[in-house]
Order: C-alpha cells, then structure tokens, then sequence
C-alpha cells in the first residue's frame, strides 16, 4: 500500500472492551474491538493497532493522529487508587472536604455515610493566611508555617499536593507563593496544582474539592501517558497524541498530564460528539443518546444539533444520574462536563437476587476479567450477556466477529441454577425477565437527561451505540412511548468514531461576583480580553495544521440569591449588559419554565472557550467501517429468539446491515455486525438511510 496512504486513529477503553477505529485519507475505515487489558491497558491498545495495521497492510509511520479515551482517571477515583495526596489551606478551613455540602443522594437512608475525603486530615495542613473576597490581603502569608507544612509533607513522601486557600480566585499571589516554597523544599518530584490554576471561581468546597482531584490523578496519569507512549513507540507510532476531555473537546497530552481532572469523563463524551454530528446531518437535530458498553448505560440529549454541559458534576458515586437532587455521593468537580447520566447496567452487569427476592441487573460488573460466565475465562456468576444468549438474540458463534466465542451452555447452566431456580420460572421467562430489568434500569439514565428536565422523551429519537445498546434501543423506546431509534453505522465502536470528530480546545475561567448592573463595560470587555489572549497563548502551543481559531466568550448568571449558574453567549463587540441580562431570562425559561424581569442578574463566573477545528467532519460522509458492510444476502439463515409472553419464541431471520439496503424489513428481525447485535423485536421496521445508518420504526410499514 503506497506510503502517501495516512490514518487517523481512535482509541476508546472501556471497563470490558477497548475500541479502535482507523480511517484512511483514502476514505477506508478500519474498526478493531478487544477485551480490555486492565493490568497495563497499553498493552491492548498495542495489540489491537497492531492487527488494524496489518489489517489494512499499513505501516506505523503512516500514523498521523491518535485521539484516546480512556476510563483511568474515574476508575483511580472509583477503587481510590489515586497518589498519596496533601492538601495545603488556609488556617481554619482544614474540614471543608468533611463538612461538604448538605447533600444526601439518599434521603431517607440514616445511617448513609459520607464519601472519606481523598486526602485524610493528617495530610490536610494549614498557614497563615487571609485574601479578601474582593482581592485585598487581610493577613500576609506566613512563609515560615508554609515551610513547615513542607517539611511534615516531606516526611510524610506524598506524591502529589492541592494547594487551595481563601479567595485566591481573586488574587492568586498566595499560592504562587506556597507553590515556590513547596519547590524550594520538595523539589520536582511532588505533582503540585493551585486553585487558581485550575479553577479559579467561588465556592471554596467545590474549588477545593476539585484541586484535590487533580492533584490526586496527577502522579496517575502521568506514569499511564508515559506509558502509553512508551508502548506505541515500541511499534513505531509517533504521531501527536490527543485526549479526549470531560466536555467533549480534546486536549494534547501534555495538557492531559497537567490538568487530568479536565479528563475524567473522557470515554462517555466521545460518543455524544458523534451523535450530535450525525444528527446535524440528519432529518431530525433532536436525540437522545443511549450508549451501552460491557460495564455502564450512559444517556445524553442533543438539541438541534447542539450537546448539553454542566458544571455541576460529582465522580465517584459510582452512578451518576446527572441530576442536581441527587448530589452528595461523590467528589464535587466544577469542571465543564457533557451531562451524562451513568447506570450501572452493561453486558457484564451481574444478575442477583436481593433479600427480598427481587431480581437485580447491576451496578456491579464482570468487566473484562473474568467476564460473563459464556466467556469462559473464570466467570461463575450470570450476566446480562448470559441473559440475552439464552434469549437467542446473540450469535455465540460471532461475537466481535467470531473473535470471541460464547459457551451457550455455561450461560444457560448459570442463569438456571442460580436465578431461574430460586425464582421458580422458567430459563426463558428468566432471561427476559432480566433483559427487562436492565432496560427498566436505563430508563432512569434517560429520564435524567429528559423528563427531569422538562423534556419529553416522546419528541426525541433515540441514538443507540456501543455494543449492547442497539440489542436494547427498541425495547426501551417501546417502554417509553418513544416511536423512532437510530443505529449508526459501526455502533460497537463509536465512541472511538466520535474522538476523531472533536477539535482541539482549551477553556479559561475567572470568578466576577457582584451585581451585572454594577458591572463597569470597560473592567468585563479587559477581563475578557486577558482571558482571550491566554486561551490563544494555549492554543498556539498545541497549534496543529492551519485552521484559524474560534474564540467563544460566555458568562455564567444567576438572580441574586440563587445557588446556581446559566451560562450565556457574550456576544462579540462591545458588551450589552442589559441585552446579557435578557438572555438570561430566555435561557432560564428555557430551563426552568419561567424567568422574573424584575430580579436583579448576578455575574459570577467569565469564561473563554478556545476551539482549533482538528476533527475531521468529512468522516460523516464515509463513516463505513468495512464490517458493516457483512451481508448475509444467499445464506439465508433464522435463529428461535425469545420476546416475551405475548410473542414466546420465534424462529427469526439473522441479517446484516447491508441487507436492509434494498428494502426495510419488519420485526422480528436481528443484524449481525462485527461490533453489535441490533435487535428488531415485533412491531418495528427496520430500514437503511443512504449514509449507512438504521432506523427503527414503531409500527412502521
């Protein structure tokens, strides 16, 4: 294959597979998906470039890009596998990451535990200190009890140390301060992250609590960036490697390994660029996307076109439900985020029964070791996988495209002995009792991101992806009302499709408090314009090709008295501090049903949102991994799968993708990829759009 030939590359790791998808300058793409490598993940990511390259007959030097996700930074904070941090502050708010906010995620429980803080109180140290709100030094900082507090860390050999103290959001210059001495004293060895660096806004728990975080993984993700390196260079692969971050943007590496926490949701918010891509393409702008892997079920919601962010997030609840009445579980992280809501519930979701001898589908997981009891590679415990084998909706004999062999009857002996016999039902009626459980459990994630926020899921579609969710997207959309689903092509991988959709981006905040009446034109247009000038200084550093960059201006208001933001576009030009004022109102009606003229606005936070266009948009036209295109036309073959009481058991054509290209096809129908299973139970249609992608239809003819 000629030299001129190049690739871009996706990497996307998940707890059970690790997906890739290569695409050439040719228009060919290549998918590879494998079970994850949790001892050293770089060695699965070597391991599936390797066989994509030799695949496609290319060498490692005709690598131009790697764009990564990855699961490491949530699953340091999940296991608490993070550095052995410190926390310096000032003198009489050593507690704040006890004390927290007065959240419970389970109201009714009394004997719910608080979350033990990442750093423990003999690492939390104080010094003599105090800054103003306003910036004004009420009390010098005392460097001799800084360099005390360096000495005990000393002897303490912690790795990592988040230094956040009063008000330094509006003036910083003690903890520069405190950041020198602890060089002085410590070196270079310790990772060392200030507040105002990272997150330089009020709320002194959520400042706090997420400079400890990044201090935390810091130590983390630079021994797994180093790595990761270390392991493509051994094959040959030197191109610029790109990270996936939290809010759908990328960042270089170098900036990954400064600022991890700006990554810890990296894996989920790949594949929401890539719906809201497709979707922008489509008829429809409005989705809402379900992404379903071997651990978790995520749901976000695209409108027109467009994603929806928070920066109100915890990690480290375990289940996130991306809902603000159910805070408190995790680690405060007001870092921007695609909202997301998680569900424990994926193909290797255990199946239980409670105490009370209900039957449960998850939050715990197999992974990837020892994995599903069809594995066969240890597993002793069923699975929702072992559920929808039995079910028959699975082909045991073509899992990633016959690469990973399901044992039938290892699955069916599990879920007999250990869930259908206690329960007294059948193995089938097991099954799909299991298989509904987990789609009643998915329904929470997208009523999270829906009709908690006023949305009506009826008037969506949904997008389904990863490899279990199109095995789940029609039966959910039944239970829901929901009348449309969309499959796009290569669905098990797309998440790894939708990080070489992203740009480049870097975004800078500054805390502004006080009344946006108050608020002098001059003192926000120079505030803005300081911010702009560091995002462009950043982005020159990471600068790749010659696309000009965007700069994006907002400000995060509120009424007076309120304990959360909205952000709203500044426009470019002069301020109108009035007209900002209105779109407040519009967007909190927007979200909330109503708006009130006649409260004051309070400005709190600016922000500056620099983006580098480094994704690949023509990718929407030719995303056809060459999988997708299996057709089963002349091997005219059917498979007895399950659907119910109402149904029972039907003996049930087995297609692939391509086969829908001349007609749709009615339920009960199953496709088989190299990637996924796509599941067309009774009363839905199937049928192929001219860009690859299936659409479901209830009721359709």
């Amino acid at each position: 294959m000629s030299g001129s030939l190049r690739f871009q590359v996706g990497i996307d790791i998940g707890g059970t597979f690790t997906d890739l998808v290569m695409v050439g300058n040719d228009g060919r793409v290549h998918s590879q998906k494998l079970l994850s490598t949790p001892d050293d993940y770089g060695r699965g990511i070597v391991e599936g470039l390797t066989a994509a390259l030799a695949a496609v007959s290319a060498s490692p030097g005709q690598v131009d890009r790697v764009v990564h996700a990855t699961t490491v930074a949530t699953n340091a904070i999940l296991e608490h596998k993070g550095a052995c941090t410190a926390l310096i502050t000032t003198s009489g708010f050593r507690d704040v990451l006890e004390m927290r906010r007065l959240r419970i995620p389970e109201m009714y429980a009394l004997n719910w535990q608080k979350p033990a803080p990442l750093v423990p109180r003999r690492l939390r140290l104080e010094v003599a200190e105090r800054i103003g709100a306003r910036g004004q030094v009420w009390e010098p900082l005392n460097d001799a009890s800084v360099r005390t507090a360096a000495e005990r860390l000393k002897g303490a050999q912690v790795e990592a140390i988040a230094v956040s103290l009063l008000h330094s959001y509006a003036n910083p210059s003690h903890e520069l301060r405190v950041r020198e001495i602890l060089r002085d004293v410590l070196g270079d060895a310790v990772f060392i992250t200030c507040s105002s660096d990272i997150l330089p806004v009020i709320r002194e728990y959520e400042r706090t609590s997420t400079t400890v975080i990044n201090a935390y993984l810091g130590p983390i993700l630079k021994k797994y960036f180093t790595s990761l390196q270390r392991h493509l260079a051994t094959i040959g692969v030197t191109a610029p490697l790109h990270v996936m971050k939290s809010d759908g943007g990328i960042m270089t590496v170098a900036a990954a390994t400064e600022k991890p926490a700006y990554i810890v949701e990296s894996g989920p918010a790949a594949g929401v660029i890539g719906a809201a891509g497709v979707s922008n393409v489509l008829s429809s702008r409005e989705c809402i996307t379900l992404d379903m892997g071997g651990t978790t079920a995520k749901a976000s919601i695209v409108e027109i076109g467009q994603v929806s962010r928070t920066g109100d997030y915890e990690v480290g609840a375990g289940i996130n439900l991306s809902s603000k009445l159910v805070m408190g579980g995790g680690y405060a992280l007001k870092l921007p985020v695609i909202d997301v809501s998680e569900i424990g519930a994926g193909g290797g979701s255990l199946v239980s029964i409670d105490s009370g001898g209900l039957l449960r589908v998850g939050p715990k997981s197999a992974g990837s070791l020892p994995g599903p009891v069809a594995y066969g590679l240890g597993g002793e415990e069923p699975t929702f996988t072992d559920a929808v084998l039995v079910l028959g909706y699975l082909n045991p004999e073509y899992l990633v495209g016959g690469g990973l062999r399901l044992n039938a009857d290892s699955a069916r002996r599990a879920l007999a002995e250990k869930i259908a016999g206690p329960l007294g039902k059948t193995l089938l009626e097991t099954a799909f009792g299991v298989y509904e459980v987990a789609c009643g459990t998915m329904i929470r994630a997208v009523k999270a991101v829906s009709t908690y926020r006023g949305r009506d899921p009826r008037n969506f579609s949904l997008f389904a992806f990863g490899g279990n969710g199109p095995m789940v997207a029609a039966h959910l959309a039944d239970m829901m009302e929901m009348r449309h689903v969309v499959i796009p092509p290569g669905a098990g991988v797309f998440s790894a499709f939708g990080l070489l959709m992203s740009d480049l981006e870097h975004e800078l905040v500054q805390g502004y408090l006080r009344p946006l009446n108050e608020a002098a034109v001059g003192d926000l247009a120079a505030r803005f314009e300081a911010l702009e000038g560091s995002v462009a200084a950043l982005l020159q550093q990471d600068r790749v090709g010659t696309s000009a960059a965007q700069i994006t201006r907002m400000a995060d208001l509120r009424y007076a008295g309120q304990a959360h933001e909205l952000a709203v576009p500044v426009p470019a030009g002069r301020i109108d501090v009035a007209a900002l004022a209105r779109a407040f109102g519009d967007e909190h009606e927007r979200n909330y049903g109503h708006r009130s003229d006649a409260e004051a606005v309070e400005c709190v936070t600016l922000r500056v949102i620099g983006r580098l266009a480094v994704g690949d948009a023509s990718l929407l036209d030719r995303f056809q991994p060459s999988q997708s295109n299996r057709s089963t036309s002349g091997e005219a073959k059917t498979r007895s799968a399950y659907f119910g009481g109402s149904h029972g058991l039907v003996e049930t054509p087995v297609i692939g993708r391509a086969d829908l290209a001349t007609a749709g096809r009615k339920g009960p129908l199953i496709i088989e990829e190299y990637d996924t299973t796509v599941v067309i139970p009774p009363g839905w249609t199937a049928r192929l759009d001219s860009r690859g992608n299936i659409h479901l239809d209830a009721g359709g003819s």
